[in-house]
């Protein structure tokens, strides 16, 4: 392989990787590895970024649900990233859980220090599913290999029960429904998806929800995804007349002042979307047992429902 004679210091695995990425072209044209060379070829080798490692140990509080040599359950906060990526290198959930959970992590900690899955790959230790930046909630994460296997198949075969807890701008016209709309990626604005049918981006994508409470402007829904689609449950939301509040890309709002309920000037009662992952139900990956966690309701969406409480109820 000429590659590996003009790169000896570089393994045959990431060559090979890089040419599958179509980092090389012969004469202009993208190459495959097994192409053969003819004398006088040009050659163009665009050496790939290594891979990034992974997330630095920081010292971030956080708060367990649960905790064994299997799992580990947390209450993520609004406003925390998940794991590393580009722009949000530091203060992840990933790096918070190497400090807690990996031998280096705090002893005075009280928890276990078996470690993280690396199944996901080095930037996201542990990290089996997501959470937006500011969905607040249930989240588990895997600290065995075996574990992590065991947590995806179980996303992947959709025998895990996600419940969330949303406040939308608005409300939905029915009391309880299934949103089946295939969600894509958005033709314009990249960071967002939206319902778009026969694209080659699009994938089936299912939601079910019940509307708690009512209130002038808004509603309190309980929400059940069956598909695990990026901002699936901001989407459909959105899609039938209701997007979450205070979600800044797809309800147009990023903060609520107190005139949204008729409260004279104040500070802002909410400044996130208000969407949290109350619960979540999964086999467990070791014991076998079903288990359900549970997130306390967060104190800005509940200040949020006060408010809305205090506004009166409402139909619109």
């Amino acid at each position: 392989m000429l590659l590996a004679k003009l790169f000896p210091d570089s393994s045959r695995s990431f060559l090979a990787r890089a040419i599958n990425q179509g980092a090389v072209r012969v004469d202009g044209v993208v190459a495959k590895a097994s192409l053969k060379l003819r004398a006088a070829a040009m050659v163009v080798f665009t050496v790939p970024q290594p891979p990034r490692a992974g997330p630095v140990a920081e010292e971030i509080p956080l708060t367990f649900l649960h905790v064994d040599d299997a799992i580990a359950v947390v209450d993520k906060p609004a406003g925390m990233v998940v794991h590393p990526a580009k722009g949000n290198w530091q203060g992840t959930l990933a790096g918070a859980l190497k400090w807690h959970l990996q031998p280096h992590g705090d002893p005075a900690s009280g928890q276990a220090a078996s470690g993280l899955s690396t199944a996901g790959g080095p930037t996201r230790p542990g990290i089996v599913h997501r959470l937006d930046r500011d969905t607040s909630g249930v989240i588990v994460v895997a600290r065995t290999e075996t574990a992590h296997q065991a947590l995806a198949r179980q996303f992947a075969c959709r025998s895990v029960v996600k419940t969330y807890l949303a406040i939308t701008q608005g409300q939905p016209r029915f009391d309880a429904d299934e949103i089946d709309l295939p969600i894509g990626i958005h033709p314009y604005q990249r960071e967002k998806m939206a319902v778009r049918r026969d694209h080659s981006t699009s994938r089936e994508a299912v939601t079910r929800y019940e509307v708690l409470e009512r209130f002038r402007a808004a509603a309190l829904v309980r929400v059940t995804p069956r598909t695990g689609r990026t901002h699936q449950i901001r989407v459909h939301l959105a899609a039938v007349g209701a997007p979450v509040l205070c979600d800044g890309l797809y309800s147009g709002r990023t903060v609520i002042e107190p005139s949204f309920v008729g409260l004279p000037p104040g500070p802002p009662i909410l400044q996130r979307q208000a969407l949290h992952a109350a619960s979540l139900e999964l086999d467990h990956p070791v014991a076998g047992d079903r288990r359900r966690f549970e997130a306390p309701f967060p104190a800005d969406m509940d200040a949020m429902l006060a408010a809305l409480r205090n506004a009166g109820p409402g139909r619109e």
